[in-house]
């Protein structure tokens, strides 16, 4: 009669996930997109030792998307200058790999990506809350 949710679990997940998402400030929607494109890519690694070329291809596209355009995207290029060009740059990097992560089904690429990607994180991490224009 009236639809019910499938998986109840992943509903009260993606509730969760908006809330935090609404509530949280810039720096920290910051954190969020690295977390979400820092799950991707763990997944496509999973998928790439089980041979699951579909579900390496989702996450490793997924993963990509965050990069361009959450990470990317996030950054303004006339106000922090030097820095900003450098991340997009960086990003620009990362996301080569991937590519070539999944053409290639190349562990290693994926593996420089994920490392990359997560310095930029643990570097962002660390940044005070109140540093927001990168």
């Amino acid at each position: 009669m009236f639809g019910m949710t499938q998986n109840p679990t992943a509903a009260y997940a993606q509730v969760s996930l908006e809330s935090v998402v609404n509530t949280a400030d810039p720096h920290g929607l910051i954190l969020l997109l690295f977390e979400g494109a820092a799950t991707a890519m763990s997944l496509a690694s999973l998928h790439m030792e089980q041979n699951n070329i579909a579900l390496r291809g989702a996450n490793i596209s997924k993963a990509i998307d965050i990069i361009t355009n959450g990470l990317k995207a996030s950054l303004d290029l006339k106000v922090s200058g030097d820095l900003a060009e450098r991340l997009y740059a960086l990003y620009e990097y990362i996301v080569q790999r991937l590519l070539w992560a999944n053409m290639r089904n190349d562990r290693a690429a994926l593996d420089e990506a994920t490392f990359l990607l997560g310095e930029i994180h643990s570097a962002w991490a660390e940044m005070p809350s109140d540093r927001q224009n990168i």
